[in-house]
């Protein structure tokens, strides 16, 4: 039975001359939120009108009337505590509810609860389904206590036998119910998968992170091999060239004479010059050639341990007498009358 004082108050709120400037205009609209009000407070007489401000998710404030109470749902089970907010447009929109364990020693929400999120908001599938006249706060306090009883807010996690939630209870008979019963087993399958989905996609991030290294790897590959073929192309059309070269000269030779040099390893004797003349001058040209090769692979011998320093020092003397000696003949030549030419 509602009592007098929580009566008093709802109709002081709803008045024309309301001290609480509430957000209920319409004066229809007041008459039906007394009559859903009183007719709750007779159904659960522990609750509590009161007034106070709302905050949407938008962020508009407007001014409501809620009941708050205790809700009792088994012995062995801890009160649930309810704030149930009457929207701007009840009866139309459905109420707002809240699970408020503010104050200790309440236990804390549970964070996997399928009907109160983290926050303390209440979807259920009587609300989502709200509609008036059909529904009411006192049917809305009675489902919540049949959902409740089954899967507690404010207590563990229930877990059956078959490894599923507590809403393969056969209990569930009516179409209501089986319409809690499918929002809360899909809830925990759709909690189940997510936990699946988000492993897999950690996976596919370090799979992905490999990849993209597998990835890099064979662009430097393919750029690397990219790079010998051009220089495979150019080498190819140098030696092109050179074969040319040859052939041309071979076309204008005497391919006979050239042909029994080479079968008789003479290779130097195919090649003459045009005159008797050069062929001092090319001499000194090729020893000074051969000296400069030979001082280099010194070099690099002795950069790599194969000579000592004592016998590239005397093998370089030799060498570089021999260099001076092709070059000063070399000289001699160039001033020569017979030989009227420029380097």
């Amino acid at each position: 039975m509602a009592s007098s004082t929580s009566i008093q108050f709802i109709e002081l709120a709803l008045s024309s001359n309301s001290p609480f400037n509430l957000s209920y205009l319409d004066p229809n609209q007041k008459w039906l939120i007394r009559d859903h009000l009183i007719s709750f407070l007779q159904d659960f007489p522990s609750f509590t009108p009161s007034s106070g401000t709302f905050v949407h998710d938008d962020g508009m404030a407007t001014s409501l009337l809620c009941v708050t109470g205790d809700l009792h749902i088994s012995a062995a089970t801890p009160l649930v505590p309810l704030t149930i907010w009457l929207h701007e447009n009840h009866p139309l929109m459905p109420p707002i509810v809240f699970v408020t364990p503010n104050s200790a020693p309440r236990p804390t929400l549970r964070p996997d609860h399928p009907f109160v999120a983290p926050s303390g908001v209440t979807a259920c599938p009587y609300l989502h389904t709200w509609a008036h006249p059909r529904c009411s706060l006192s049917n809305l306090v009675r489902n919540l206590v049949r959902l409740f009883s089954h899967d507690h807010p404010l207590s563990p996690a229930p877990v059956s036998a078959g490894g599923g939630s507590c809403f393969a209870h056969p209990s569930f008979v009516s179409r209501r119910e089986a319409m809690d019963r499918l929002a809360g087993v899909v809830y925990y399958d759709v909690a189940k998968f997510g936990v699946g989905a988000r492993r897999e996609i950690a996976e596919l991030t370090k799979l992905q992170a490999e990849m993209a290294k597998r990835v890099e790897f064979v662009e430097k590959m393919v750029g690397g091999f990219e790079r010998e073929k051009e220089d495979l192309k150019k080498r190819a059309m140098e030696l092109a060239e050179q074969a040319d070269v040859v052939a041309n000269w071979l076309r204008f030779s005497d391919r006979e004479r050239v042909v029994a040099v080479i079968e008789g390893d003479e290779i130097e004797k195919a090649f003459e010059t045009a005159e008797a003349e050069w062929e001092p001058v090319l001499d000194c040209l090729a020893g000074d050639r051969a000296s400069e090769d030979t001082i280099y692979a010194l070099d690099k011998a002795v950069e790599v341990g194969v000579v000592t320093f004592e016998a590239y020092m005397k093998q370089v003397r030799v060498l570089a007498r021999e260099q001076f000696s092709h070059r000063a003949l070399l000289v001699k030549l160039r001033g020569s009358s017979i030989l009227n030419w420029t380097h």
